[in-house]
């Protein structure tokens, strides 16, 4: 999947090691798990895909993503990360639009849905830019947008 620079790849045995190398910038630490920890979890959490994000043919980012229709009737987006050095050029939004047009060919794919932490002003502009919507869903700490795609 390719548009422009930016494309997805699906984690593989020749590019994990990269993606386990991304770093986010320290504040940003406390909202999600380390790159080795979701690929890890995607090794025994079968239907979930592990992506990285290439700007031209470097790695600079990670995504991942259920492939099974999880709490409210959505397919769930598990993480987005863009390497610190990266960030705040567009690469993680483009990333996120080819992973929704990916998402969207899932089975019976409706409604897509991401949560994450209230305090987290870049994640929530993001979301907000791509449609999704808040409708007051709450799972612990984290606050869930859902975007219908039908």
């Amino acid at each position: 999947m390719n548009t422009g620079k930016v494309r997805i790849e699906e984690v593989t045995a020749d590019n994990w090691y990269e993606c386990c190398q991304l770093e986010l910038a320290e504040e940003q630490k406390a909202y999600m798990e380390p790159n080795a920890v979701s690929i890890a979890q995607s090794k025994f959490e079968t239907a979930l895909r592990p992506y990285v994000i290439y700007l031209k043919d470097k790695a600079v980012g990670f995504l991942m993503f259920n492939t099974c229709i999880e709490e409210l009737d959505a397919y769930w987006i598990y993480r987005i990360m863009v390497d610190m050095a990266h960030q705040g050029k567009g690469i993680g939004k483009k990333a996120t639009e080819l992973m929704i047009a990916e998402m969207a060919k899932l089975p019976d794919a409706k409604r897509l849905a991401v949560g994450y932490h209230p305090e987290n002003p870049g994640a929530h502009k993001l979301y907000a830019s791509l449609g999704f919507v808040d409708h007051g869903d709450r799972f612990g700490k984290e606050m869930a947008v859902i975007k219908e795609i039908c």
